[in-house]
């Protein structure tokens, strides 16, 4: 059903899905940027269920409230504490070690993160996205939306090598030459 309505929409508003999510990969950290709009995650989301990908994504686990919980569950909504643990006896102290275990907890997961962390300009991204695919030995997938022409797309797969400035640089790279919904805000 989901894959029939995304399809539907992609159709009425032009867009279309190129690239492949290579099937092999059973866990993954799915780059998704540029973020510059709400729309983001909607063709995003609609992109992924057309590619067949068991996508999900962490949300702020009080969002996760009668009724919205349903529908934001079955869109692939993982509630989260984002408060640190400091003192708890489980000792995690922060959403990077929270969404490592996440990936050691299950046999397959593939976690959509945008890491410029706003839908504004952000001079600099967070660079948690590349700590947590570190941190659990698993690729970064690099996805994507070009409005100028209205395309959703998977591009390169890389593994963080610890070098992260490195690493970032050939991210950022990747994502210059893609147009954003609001290209000002944007990577520079």
């Amino acid at each position: 059903m989901m894959k029939f309505l995304s399809l539907l929409i992609f159709k009425l508003k032009g867009w279309k899905v190129v690239g492949a999510f290579p099937m092999d990969v059973k866990k993954a950290v799915m780059i998704a940027a540029p973020h510059t709009s709400n729309w983001d995650f909607l063709y995003a989301r609609c992109a992924f269920y057309i590619m067949g990908v068991p996508l999900k994504y962490t949300i702020k686990k009080e969002l996760m409230k009668f009724p919205l919980n349903i529908l934001l569950k079955a869109m692939g909504a993982i509630p989260i504490d984002r408060k640190p643990k400091q003192g708890l006896k489980s000792g995690k102290t922060s959403m990077v070690d929270v969404m490592v275990d996440l990936f050691k907890e299950r046999d397959q997961l593939v976690v959509l993160v945008t890491p410029e962390g706003t839908r504004s300009y952000a001079k600099r991204w967070k660079t948690g996205f590349y700590h947590v695919a570190n941190g659990a030995g698993v690729p970064m997938v690099f996805g994507y939306l070009d409005y100028k022409k209205k395309v959703a797309g998977v591009g390169r797969i890389m593994e963080a090598t610890g070098d992260l400035d490195k690493d970032m640089e050939e991210i950022k790279d990747f994502y210059r030459g893609i147009t954003a919904k609001y290209p000002e805000n944007g990577i520079k």
